[in-house]
């Protein structure tokens, strides 16, 4: 169950990552900080999750929907 949560909240983060570099691009003015800042880290938090969801499937802790037949 924590497995889950903590895919969940890294979702929520990488959401919260994008608006945020929407929010500064769309803004005016020469103080901002740099929006590839925010898109790296949705980038970095995107690829822990896929390597999560990959560990988990190895290790047994999520197991995937049975195929229909």
């Amino acid at each position: 169950m924590i497995f889950k949560a903590v895919i969940i909240c890294l979702l929520a983060f990488m959401v919260y990552n994008l608006f945020k570099a929407m929010v500064i691009m769309n803004k005016k003015g020469d103080n901002q900080v740099s929006m590839s800042k925010f898109i790296d880290r949705r980038l970095m938090f995107s690829v822990a999750i896929v390597l999560l969801l990959l560990i988990g499937l190895m290790t047994g802790l999520i197991t995937p929907n049975p195929r229909p037949y």
